[in-house]
């Protein structure tokens, strides 16, 4: 229950959304991101490695969300996939369902729509040889 198996975030910011830009279209990125303006498109990072996308208060984004960490002060209209981890902070405000494996809301933070918490595939098959009696 207590692992720590989930893959380390990205500690730096690679690329910037600063206020007052407003991004008409996809966004795909590897490593972090931090959007303090508006995207009106689909946000995607390369799910190969870890990222890391942090939305500010400032930050909107309207359209889905795929990323391995997401820290969201912000507000967010569309479905949300965080792999690994989430945070919802307190001024925090998602329309849409958000599917999670690890999940940190404060209080305040608001989600109009339905959690879906990420199970770990079993890949694992477990055989049984049933004996022959003859």
């Amino acid at each position: 229950m207590f692992s720590s198996r989930h893959s380390k975030p990205q500690n730096r910011i690679d690329s910037l959304v600063g206020a007052g830009t407003r991004i008409e279209g996809n966004v795909s990125f590897t490593g972090g991101l931090r959007v303090d303006g508006e995207i009106r498109g689909n946000v995607i990072a390369d799910l190969s490695k870890p990222s890391t996308l942090v939305l500010s208060e400032h930050a909107r984004v309207d359209g889905e969300i795929k990323v391995t960490h997401l820290v969201v002060n912000g507000t967010i209209v569309g479905p949300v996939n965080a792999s690994d981890y989430l945070e919802l902070q307190s001024k925090a405000k998602v329309t849409g369902d958000v599917h999670y494996k690890t999940l940190e809301i404060q209080l305040g933070a608001i989600v109009e729509g339905r959690l879906i918490h990420l199970a770990e595939a079993e890949d694992k098959v477990v055989a049984f040889k049933l004996g022959a009696s003859e």
